[in-house]
């Protein structure tokens, strides 16, 4: 099995909530998830670009966008089969370029998201 550490953005509403089902789905604690918004992670790479697009280290080499979803997808069990289909070069550009696509509008889900955490519930 691999080392699989995932780098995500909690400051973030939506990488929070992805965060969070990932957590429940990895029952078995194969991952290691930091969160790189409240400090130093010391990877080799800028905070800004961690916090910028999703990142792994997976056995030692960082990945990231759609190869860093792949490989955290690979770590639990009830998405390994989409994670080794992610790795096939034609599915893996798909899934790149529609996560180029989401870092476009992320900016806007985000501000949706955080008017939609802080609505007085009824």
């Amino acid at each position: 099995m691999s080392e699989l550490k995932v780098f995500y953005d909690g400051s973030c509403p939506l990488c929070r909530r992805e965060i969070s089902l990932m957590r429940g789905l990895d029952k078995d604690g194969r991952i290691e998830f930091a969160d790189v918004s409240t400090g130093e992670v010391g990877v080799g790479v800028d905070r800004a670009q961690l916090l910028a697009r999703f990142h792994v280290r997976e056995d030692g080499e960082l990945k990231s966008g759609a190869e860093a979803f792949a490989a955290m997808w690979r770590a639990i069990p009830a998405l390994r089969p989409l994670g080794l289909l992610a790795q096939r070069p034609m599915v893996l550009r798909a899934l790149e370029s529609a996560y180029n696509v989401f870092l476009r509008i992320r900016p806007s889900l985000q501000k949706a998201f955080r008017r939609w955490e802080r609505a007085p519930s009824s």
